[in-house]
């Protein structure tokens, strides 16, 4: 009776238990505006149209850090709304490990502030990314007020960027400028001209062809025959 009392007791306990997956995917709560969504979604489009011939680099967003010195995915964590990791391959992935990337923390992050995350983000995330991340280049960005500020971590401590004759802010990690354009936070090449996404790319192809046909037919060629 006893033993069968014992047996009962075990499967109850047993089911209670939830045991955690070894391989969690990211647990970060919803983005809280569409503009949040189309920053993100923005950056990471641009950025992956830009080194398309790269594969040594990691962007995403939203997505959660394991920073766990234990190796625990139950404790410290974070999910930035922009990261990017360099030096590492390029490929899908559920989360970011740190212990399974061979230490790697992000190289550049951006948080997009709101009026609930803003106070974090200036304060408690700035001095996380400098002291335990290490995180070269830190930005944060507010889609609808457009503040933007940028810093570069240098001799351990973050220093604010200065901003050139156009308002926009180096990062050192990606060697690119970032500058609001249209409302939203866009790269920028050293020379100051905008990256396109993968549509404005096709789009200024398309008016090239356009102009270059016109020409073409203006000296009797017939740019078909080409």
């Amino acid at each position: 009776m006893i033993i069968a009392q014992e047996l009962e007791s075990q499967q109850n306990i047993s089911q209670d238990v939830i045991f955690p997956p070894g391989d969690l995917y990211s647990d970060e709560p919803p983005l809280e505006t569409e503009l949040h969504l189309e920053q993100i979604i923005l950056l990471i489009k641009c950025l992956k149209w830009l080194w398309k011939g790269r594969n040594d680099f990691y962007a995403a967003g939203n997505l959660t850090i394991y920073y766990s010195p234990n190796q625990k995915k139950s404790e410290y964590f974070r999910g930035p709304d922009f990261f990017v990791v360099s030096g590492t391959e390029r490929k899908t992935r559920k989360s970011w490990v740190v212990w399974e990337e061979d230490g790697k923390y992000p190289n550049l992050i951006l948080e997009i502030l709101s009026p609930t995350t803003a106070n974090t983000d200036r304060e408690f995330k700035k001095e996380l990314y400098q002291n335990t991340f290490r995180t070269p280049d830190y930005f944060w960005f507010d889609p609808y007020t457009l503040e933007f500020a940028g810093f570069h971590l240098l001799d351990g401590e973050y220093q604010p960027l200065t901003a050139n004759e156009k308002g926009h802010l180096w990062s050192h990690q990606l060697g690119l400028y970032l500058g609001i354009h249209d409302g939203l936070l866009r790269y920028f090449t050293a020379e100051g001209n905008l990256v396109p996404t993968p549509e404005e790319s096709a789009e200024q192809e398309a008016h090239k062809a356009a102009r270059l046909a016109a020409k073409l037919r203006e000296l009797n060629i017939d740019p078909e025959t080409i």
